[in-house]
């Protein structure tokens, strides 16, 4: 004998003791369950032997307790013939319940969304900048920019950093150049980090004021044409070197490399460094162990620009 269909099996200590009554549910009186309810002993003695088979093929099995008034309501729903879905599927408790076969049995795990143990990446969006044709006037140690563009802060493939405060990032103030400059800046930092997947990203320094002019103690950077950049870190970390043996010299001399073909004009880079280019343009010069100092022509006719770094 086995299960039959639109039978519920329970715990025997749900049901009724011998002789009581089903006590008034929602103010609705039910009438008396007797113990030895027509049917009740057969169906005991086939859940008895479903329940033996199944401990012999030592099958996992499910249990749930349900309160009385549970039981009742439950019960009701599985005699109404119309319906196929149970209350759990379409309105889930924390604990899920199921229909397996018409057992009603308590799911092993409840649906919940999969958590992600990985950390995401941290993902640099492309800043927007305002683009404007600028005007660079007079020479980098005593001139003045029109309408230059300004550097974000900070971007896909650089950050800024302020030689006053000593930390990042720079002041927005102090980040306006020629749209040559700028241009520049964002395509060598690009290609560097390109080809260096390892590389951290460029650590840019000053540029220029908005309206250009002195620009505290730089010499120049006056006109939109000068840019600050510090070496790359040994330890990648995103700040200006302070010491020698911090600067990663291979990847220094790459950036040197890049501004070259970028159309600096003069690269001004400390002695002990060993940084190296064509004569003219790489030139060794004092304060400068810990940033290359980076110098492009004014756009137009060639200019005079002073060989004078700051």
């Amino acid at each position: 004998m086995g299960w039959r269909r639109g039978e519920l099996w329970l715990e025997t200590e749900l049901w009724l003791p011998e002789g009581s009554t089903a006590p008034a549910l929602a103010g609705f009186p039910l009438p008396s369950i007797p113990y030895e309810a027509p049917g009740l002993a057969a169906s005991r003695r086939r859940r008895e032997a479903w329940q033996r088979r199944r401990h012999a093929q030592r099958a996992k099995a499910s249990a749930i307790f349900l309160s009385p008034a549970v039981t009742f309501m439950l019960a009701g729903l599985r005699a109404d013939g119309g319906r196929s879905a149970s209350f759990a599927v379409e309105d889930p408790p924390s604990l899920t319940f199921r229909f397996d076969n018409g057992i009603l049995a308590l799911a092993e795990r409840a649906a919940t969304p999969e958590r992600a143990h990985r950390k995401a990446a941290p993902v640099h969006a492309r800043p927007k900048i305002e683009w404007h044709h600028a005007r660079s006037l007079g020479l980098p140690y005593g001139g003045s920019l029109i309408g230059g563009t300004r550097l974000p802060v900070e971007g896909p493939n650089w950050v800024t950093w302020n030689p006053v405060t000593d930390s990042r990032p720079n002041a927005p103030k102090r980040l306006y150049g020629n749209e040559r400059t700028i241009h520049a800046i964002i395509s060598v930092a690009a290609a560097y980090r390109a080809a260096n997947p390892r590389a951290p990203r460029v650590v840019i320094g000053d540029i220029s004021r908005k309206g250009g002019g002195r620009m505290d103690e730089h010499l120049s950077h006056q006109n939109g044409l000068d840019v600050d950049v510090y070496y790359p870190r040994v330890d990648r970390k995103l700040r200006a070197p302070r010491a020698r043996d911090e600067v990663e010299r291979r990847f220094a001399q790459d950036l040197v490399d890049r501004f070259i073909a970028a159309g600096a004009q003069m690269i001004f880079v400390g002695y002990s460094t060993g940084l190296h280019g064509p004569t003219g343009v790489v030139i060794p010069y004092a304060n400068h162990e810990y940033h290359m100092h980076v110098r492009f022509p004014p756009p137009g006719p060639p200019g005079r620009v002073s060989d004078r770094g700051g």
